[in-house]
């Protein structure tokens, strides 16, 4: 079983690395469900952690139509990761009707190689998620993440199982969403696959003992004081599961 840790600090990428992850999703503000990871982090963690690596690639929150300057800064991010040496890129482009945006996408698959490409949680977004496989497959992505359009993968799993099914291994169908010790090896086992994608995360205490709670710069208004950590225990937990 393939183990993809998504993470947003070198921190958390060191803590995965050590629990014995296979991989890392590299992002920041997982509070917006992902944006493209900073340069400068990118670079350390290509530069010092020797786990694959892969960057999202999400130049803003919100939906996933992207206009003309949106879509040109994707190509710069996907570019800027093969030179930093990253081993994939998790994107995905969606119609205004809920549909793949197979040109597109497939520039950036294009774009990305010898990097294979995955397909991120847009997937979910889509109106018909058959026919979306198809269209995915086109366009030459090596994967899929998805929750099977459900706000949790254990929700969404007869879908995960599906569609795991109708790709026929042409793709590799990834779960991800609320995977954690207690459901990893039945979502695992009822979709027959072979990789999964969680944060095995906390909100903690950041370092701040001085507290001003009279403003907020998250939407939230519990941000600005907790930090997200990767849980090592949890990665070792689920890595036992399949061992």
């Amino acid at each position: 079983m393939i183990l993809e840790i998504c993470v947003e600090s070198f921190e958390s990428a060191r803590v995965a690395f050590e629990a014995g992850a296979d991989r890392i999703e590299l992002c920041s503000a997982l509070d917006l469900g992902g944006l493209s990871p900073s340069a400068g982090l990118l670079r350390m963690i290509k530069n010092r952690l020797s786990i694959t690596t892969h960057v999202l690639i999400r130049p803003r929150g919100g939906d996933f139509c992207y206009d003309d300057h949106e879509f040109a800064t994707m190509l710069e991010e996907v570019r800027f990761a093969k030179e930093m040496g990253a081993e994939a890129v998790v994107l995905g482009i969606l119609t205004p009707s809920g549909d793949i945006d197979i040109a597109r996408t497939k520039a950036l698959v294009d774009a990305a190689s010898p990097m294979t490409v995955t397909f991120h949680r847009a997937f979910d977004y889509v109106r018909d998620m058959n026919s979306a496989l198809e269209d995915v497959i086109k366009t030459g992505a090596a994967r899929i993440l998805t929750s099977g359009g459900k706000q949790k993968a254990l929700q969404g799993l007869p879908k995960i199982a599906e569609l795991n099914k109708l790709a026929r291994g042409r793709i590799i169908i990834m779960p991800g969403s609320g995977i954690n010790g207690y459901n990893a090896k039945t979502i695992a086992n009822t979709a027959g696959v072979q990789e999964l994608h969680f944060s095995a995360s906390q909100k903690t205490a950041g370092m701040m003992k001085y507290k001003n709670l009279e403003l907020s710069l998250s939407e939230s208004g519990e941000g600005d004081y907790l930090l997200r950590k990767t849980d090592f225990e949890e990665i070792k937990r689920i890595r036992e599961l399949f061992t």
